[in-house]
């Protein structure tokens, strides 16, 4: 009973890690704790990701415990250094709120951040169909092809969840300018997703029927 109850306790440490290093990312370079658009998305992002946490703890441990693991397998893809201009996009918003380079309108980062937070809960609905998903590019013991829910509209829907989450962040955090380096974004998920389904193909039964059922990887009728 112990063990068991460590072991729920240890589910938690990568959404405390993740919500803590969150806030220390957005607030330490604004120099400030007023920087209200921050606290809005913190705590949006917050509260989803406890409630994942809790709903998956009840529902499927196993998915949080495979989810927790961060070690990638040797058929991850590495990032091109030039792309890791992406990470920016999480630092400049505190720049701009401190410097004052944006000025974004109320009603923008309200519905920015309504955009961003329903991408999250789909994520979370791509989990509920696929307890697999994960950017760890691998595949593991009996999994399975899915195939309905939005696996039946694109093959990579916990990705278009995160691009369109990633996309909007910025303006949900007031800043125009960090759009930039989030863009970068696009062309890492379209490597990302080339380099999966390389592997899908070779090792996961039924992928390549499925690829010719599903025509589109990350946008429906674009690509």
């Amino acid at each position: 009973m112990k063990n068991n109850n460590k072991s729920k306790r240890n589910l938690f440490t990568v959404p405390i890690i993740l919500t803590v290093f969150m806030w220390i990312i957005l607030f330490i370079p604004a120099g400030s704790i007023k920087f209200w658009e921050a606290w809005i998305f913190w705590s949006g992002f917050s509260t989803i990701t406890f409630f994942i946490t809790f709903y998956f703890m009840k529902k499927n441990p196993e998915f949080l415990a495979r989810r927790a693991k961060v070690k990638q397998t040797k058929e991850s893809i590495k990032t091109p250094l030039i792309l890791k201009v992406y990470y920016l996009g999480f630092i400049l918003p505190g720049i701009d709120f401190r410097f004052h380079w944006s000025n974004v309108e109320l009603w923008i980062v309200i519905s920015s951040n309504i955009i961003v937070f329903a991408s999250y809960i789909f994520i979370f609905y791509v989990f509920k169909k696929n307890s697999y998903a994960s950017t760890v590019i691998q595949v593991e013991n009996e999994q399975n092809v899915i195939s309905s829910g939005p696996y039946a509209l694109v093959r990579h829907p916990m990705y278009l969840g995160m691009v369109i989450m990633s996309l909007f962040m910025p303006i949900a955090l007031g800043s125009y300018i960090s759009i930039i380096p989030m863009i970068f974004i696009i062309p890492i998920t379209i490597i990302r997703i080339k380099n999966e389904e390389e592997m899908l193909l070779k090792n996961l039964n039924g992928y390549k029927t499925y690829c010719s059922k599903i025509k589109y990887r990350l946008i429906p009728f674009i690509w």
